[in-house]
């Protein structure tokens, strides 16, 4: 089964920036990023197909931009101009097929990792 591992969460001022990084135990069609705050639901943040089809949240365009390593078998999600409202844990999640990069939603995705904190002050 599928092993995702993310890393590079922290805690940062408004306007500052974070780089995670998701590693992947093997083959996987698509990878998203999603996030989950308190007492909200969780949400699509973006996310990457084999074929390097990208899909963004509206919340996050021009702000965070994902790429990947082949070689490393990591993706990588860079988050600039970072606001109070990213405040959440953020979770790596993988996909079979399209359907996770399209609809960027939880139910499309059957492996997820243990997520990382981000945490961005006023």
């Amino acid at each position: 089964q599928v092993q995702l591992v993310e890393s590079g969460g922290g805690s940062v001022p408004a306007g500052g920036s974070l780089r995670l990084s998701c590693v992947a135990s093997g083959y996987i069609y698509s990878m998203a990023w999603f996030r989950q705050a308190p007492g909200k639901e969780r949400e699509g943040v973006a996310a990457m197909d084999y074929g390097g089809n990208i899909n963004y949240a509206d919340s996050v365009k021009g702000r965070f931009s994902v790429s990947r390593d082949d070689a490393k078998n990591t993706l990588y999600l860079q988050m600039n101009s970072l606001e109070p409202e990213d405040t959440a844990m953020y979770y790596c999640a993988a996909g079979e097929g399209y359907r996770l990069r399209h609809y960027l939603r939880p139910s499309e995705a059957n492996s997820w990792g243990q997520g990382t904190q981000v945490t961005v002050s006023s």
